[in-house]
Order: structure tokens, then sequence, then C-alpha cells
């Protein structure tokens, strides 16, 4: 998987592109070229190596013996290089003996067909092919698209969609044809990832541990893979959901990455707060100040839920603890209004009662959608008072209640220290299963001076949580399973009952050390840890949850987006957390609250970005972290 945002190159490891499944390269979502096929000497070579080089290039090599009496060594290397952008370099390297003529063939095809059609079995058949410039060309109802080459070719044949060429390679020669892939009326692909104003600053990681370093890299890379711009707004960007199903905006995904992302720099925060707050609904409909969002299954307890809903608290939370990470006043000031229209649409939706409901009436009230909902009010008042705004008391009053009454109607007792319900019905009956929705209730969100703001629960009920998602039932030694492995309708491919998320065990992770509880969050930390050495260390958005036993490895989910924007930023997050970074711009100060355990030995993290300046902090093998770059004047707090 090749990926720069609108392109994208799906193949096998073979590293022919046969035009089966998904393999082709797109542009947009479109299948602008669905088969590239090699031939040398009448043969296809024997592929022996495929390799991710970056997260929008590869590199596929194979070989072949074309010498009589050679016995079993090849004597031709053939190396491909294939880009998102819609290039591929096909090079032959000789190593026989004598010098080689070698006729060489390209078959290429398209249907030009959609995305969403090839996933659920709707491409169509390859268009006839014209001879258009140095190679071939294709029209039909999806467009026209054409592929050159350099050299031309020798011949060109419409009929069978063949590119043919006669090279003469001396002993130790080499000789190569570069493809590229032409949309009409398009120009060529600006990936928003790969410019010099890329919002993301390239951090780096180092350490005992030999996974974190590539674990940061691949992960800012698939980053910048995954942005796009606002195409009215060129100089916004925000991060598609994933690859290759969801490659376009996902409202709660981009806001959950671009937070998550927060080390990297606040322009990621910025882009995507402004596209966002386009969206924004207006009006006296009761809809209005929401962001909307498509509904999301919710596994098989509860009904799909809200997005939008998500997406709304998000905002105001992005904004706010963006601030502290370094938003400048004018941009905080600029994003203000819509955050305060979503903060509206909470206390108008709420209204005289306690909890916040789906929008869908009768529908339940779910335990994560509080916690978002609570640390939205608390982050957002914060956010008002210090631009000297009204609001902030009648948002801290009712945060107040909905803490109260969460503590005492919400969590469900029973031997072993109970639990918080996953929801409460219309009818008020509580829904006991345990799931990975409730590690956002350690997820309170950052206030100033590095202090956390309040969370939901008590302190004996933050144990027990604690406790429960460092548990066997929960961790799968792999990361945090969707669904306990005891509850009803566990499946452990199941993306929302039993499937390891990532992002979620990234928020449990985050939320477990900040809460003190280490055991649990390092044990969370290396599973995730140990799985992305098994994926290349580019994680898909989730993988089944069995248990890990010595000598195995996960299960790939063959629905999982890989790249995707929530896993990748995931990656910065865990590692984030070792440094408990804790910001606070406005005042010029920083707090680190480090995992004392140093779980991964000693970790270095450069490159990072707070106040709009590089920021490096290590943490030795002690757990005593020690900023080693930082602004101008940010002074280390208590």
């Amino acid at each position: 998987m090749c990926v720069a945002l609108p392109g994208l190159a799906i193949s096998t490891e073979q590293g022919q592109l046969t035009g089966q499944g998904l393999e082709g390269f797109y542009r947009a979502g479109r299948r602008v070229l669905s088969r590239c096929q090699v031939r040398i000497a009448g043969r296809e070579p024997t592929a022996i190596q495929a390799r991710t080089v970056a997260a929008d290039r590869a590199r596929f090599v194979a070989t072949l013996r074309v010498s009589p009496g050679s016995g079993p060594d090849p004597d031709v290397v053939v190396e491909r290089i294939r880009n998102a952008d819609g290039t591929e370099r096909i090079t032959l390297h000789s190593a026989a003996s004598r010098p080689l003529r070698l006729p060489v063939e390209v078959a290429l095809g398209t249907d030009l067909v959609d995305l969403g059609a090839i996933a659920s079995g709707r491409a169509g058949p390859e268009l006839p092919a014209t001879v258009y410039a140095s190679g071939l060309r294709w029209s039909g109802l999806g467009g026209t698209a054409s592929v050159t080459a350099d050299p031309p070719p020798n011949d060109a044949l419409a009929s069978a969609g063949l590119l043919r060429w006669e090279f003469d390679l001396a002993p130790g020669g080499t000789v190569s044809v570069e493809l590229r892939v032409h949309v009409e009326g398009a120009g060529p692909v600006r990936a928003a990832g790969r410019t010099a104003t890329s919002p993301l600053a390239p951090a780096r990681a180092a350490g005992d541990h030999p996974g974190v370093r590539a674990l940061l890299h691949t992960s800012v890379e698939d980053l910048q893979a995954l942005l796009l711009r606002d195409p009215v707004h060129p100089t916004d960007t925000h991060v598609a959901a994933g690859v290759p199903w969801r490659c376009g905006m996902a409202p709660a995904e981009a806001l959950a990455a671009a937070r998550m992302a927060l080390p990297l720099g606040t322009r990621l925060a910025a882009g995507t707060l402004r596209t966002l707050a386009r969206a924004q609904l207006r009006g006296p409909a009761p809809q209005s100040g929401m962001i909307p969002g498509p509904r999301r299954d919710a596994g098989p307890h509860l009904p799909p839920s809200y997005t939008g809903t998500e997406a709304t608290l998000l905002f105001p939370v992005l904004l706010s603890e963006a601030r502290r990470w370094g938003l400048s006043q004018q941009e905080t000031e600029e994003l203000l209004p819509a955050a305060e229209r979503c903060l509206a649409w909470l206390r108008t939706t709420v209204g005289d009662g306690t909890y916040l409901g789906d929008p869908h009436p009768g529908g339940p009230v779910r335990c994560e959608t509080q916690a978002h909902a609570h640390r939205a009010a608390l982050l957002g008042a914060d956010l008002l008072d210090a631009c000297g705004r009204h609001g902030g008391e009648e948002l801290r009053q009712w945060a107040g209640r909905l803490r109260t009454a969460f503590r005492e109607e919400f969590w469900i007792e029973a031997r072993g220290g109970g639990r918080p319900a996953a929801a409460r019905a219309s009818d008020g009956r509580l829904l006991p299963h345990l799931g990975s929705a409730a590690s956002h209730l350690l997820d309170t969100g950052l206030l100033g001076g590095g202090n956390q703001a309040s969370g939901l629960l008590d302190r004996a009920q933050t144990e027990q949580v604690a406790r429960l998602l460092g548990g066997p039932a929960m961790d799968s030694g792999w990361g945090l399973r969707g669904l306990g492995v005891k509850e009803a309708g566990y499946n452990p491919f199941g993306h929302r009952s039993g499937a390891v998320r990532v992002h979620e065990t990234a928020v449990a992770v985050a939320g477990l050390a900040a809460a003190g509880y280490e055991k649990e969050a390092t044990s969370l930390l290396r599973g995730v840890l140990a799985a992305a050495e098994t994926f290349g260390h580019r994680l898909p958005e989730m993988y089944a949850g069995e248990q890990r036993t010595e000598g195995s490895t996960p299960l790939p989910h063959p629905a999982a987006c890989r790249p995707a924007a929530t896993t990748a930023a995931a990656g910065v997050l865990l590692l984030t957390t070792l440094a408990g970074i804790r910001p606070d711009a406005p005042t010029g100060t920083i707090t680190l609250r480090p995992v004392r355990s140093a779980p991964l030995g000693e970790i270095g993290l450069t490159g990072l970005r707070i106040a709009g300046a590089p920021f490096s902090v290590r943490v030795s093998r002690l757990g005593l972290a020690m900023v080693e770059e930082a602004a101008e004047g940010l002074q280390l707090g208590a």
C-alpha cells in the first residue's frame, strides 16, 4: 500500500498489478490503472521481495534466468519502484557474462471505476485502449486516463493493451523504463504531506527499546500520507480517516487524530478545526452548532452511535488543548465562535436534564458520550474564561451535577469491585457489558499548569476501571480488546466487539499513566509495541483480540484501514505519554510527568513542537525526564 493522498497504489507482494480485487493506482478514490504486468523474454520474473520504503513508496525485486546453461543463479534482477503519485520505475540489472538482448512487455488496462464499486464487487470490464503519445489512453464514464512511458516503447498495441521494448544490456549493464499515470483534467498529485508546508513536525525517537524509532517514524509518515487539503481553502489540511476504505474526511476521527498529534505542532489542529467550523450546522434547528458526521456501528449491545455528537464535543476540547500546546491567540479567537456554538448545542441538548443522550429519541445514554461531554464542558469552560467570554461557570456547574449523578447512577456494584455501565437504556436499565469505551473515562483532558481536568469517576472507581482494563478479559497481550472475553457477543474479529483498536488502547495507556496506574499502562503499551513489530510498525486500525501466546502473532482484520489516521496518531500519543509532556504555552511553562517505571528504558524524543518551537525531551532509565531543547523562555513547571 503506497499512500500520498489523493494518490494511492495497492498491490500484492508479487508487485504485478493484475486488476484483481483492489489492485491498482487510484486518484481521489477512482482506479485510474488496474493492470500493470511486466514480462521479460516472454516470462514473468520470479518475485523475491516486497518492501515499503516510505509511506508513499514501495520497492519490489524479482529475478530471471535468461542465459542457457547458467545454472540455478539468476542473471537478471528486475527492480520496480512504485509511488503513490502514479509513477513507477522498472529497472533491469544484468549479471550475465555476455551481452543480452531482452524483449520487455508491459500489459496495461483499467476500468476507471470508483473504489466503492470495487469494494462491493461491482467493478466493470476493462475499457478499450487507444494509442496516445508515448503510451496508451482509456476513456469511460469515470473520465479519461493515460499512461506514458520514458523511453517511448518500440511498439504500442492498443488492442492488447501492450507496450513493447527491445533492450540491449551489456554485462553488468542497467536499463530503466518510467511509467507515469495521467488523469485528464487533473494536474500532478500534490500530496499535502510531501511539501515544505506540511503541518507536522518531523519528530524522531531513539532509546533502549528497538521499536520506538520505527514506530514514531512510521506514525509521522503515515499521518503525512493521509493529509488532505480543503479544496476551497488549500492552506487548511486535515487527515483522511484511513486507506483504502475511508479516504475522505471523517470528522470525529480527524479531530481525535489532530488531538493526539498535538506534540507535532498545532497546525494540523488549526486546519482541521477551521475545515469543520465551515461545516458546522447553523440556524434555529435543534442540531444547530453540531458538526455532522456519519453513524458508527457500536457492537452487539448498542445501536449505532452518532459520530456527529463525538465530533461536536471534541471540537472545543481540541481548541482548548491546542491553545496549551501553542496555538496563537489570534487563531484561538478566530475559532472560538465555532467552539461556543458546540458548547451551546451541548447545554441546549441536555436542557434541564443531567445526561447527554443520543440524538435519536429513546436512544441510550452512553458511558463514553458522558465522558466526552464532561471533558468538553470543563475544557470549554477553561477556554471561555481564558478568552474573556461568559458561560464557563454554567458549564462547570453542569459538569459537577453530571459527575455526582454518574458516580451514583452509572456504577454497577458487584463482587470484585463493580464496573461502569456501558449505557443506560431509556427505561433506566443499566447495560453492564465491559468494553474499551470505558477507557474514555480516564481521558479527562489537559488544563493549565500541567493539571488534568477532573474525571467522572471517584478515586475508588478509577482504581477499579484500571484493574479491569489491565485484567486478562480486556488486555489481550497485543492491546485492549473492544469487548471483554467473558461478555456475550464477544468476537475477536468484531470491530466493536472484541478486536483490538489501537486508538482506544492508546487512550487507555495515556489515561492509566496519568492516573498513576503504570503497571496496567505498561502492559498495554508493550502489547501494542509487540504488535507493531509484526506489522512492520505500520499498525492497522484494528486486529483480532485473540490472546497472545508464546510465538504467536496478532491476526490482521480483513476490513481494517492501514494506515489509519487515529492509529498513526496513537503512535505519537503512546510514546509522548512516556515523557508525560503537559505544556501551558500561554503561561510559558511546561510540566513533565514521566512514567516513573521507565518501561521501555531510556527514550529520547526530538523534533516535537511546543509554542511554535522545536522541543526535545529525554527520559532516563530511572524515569527522570530532562528537557534538552525548548522555546526560548519556556520554563519547567513543578
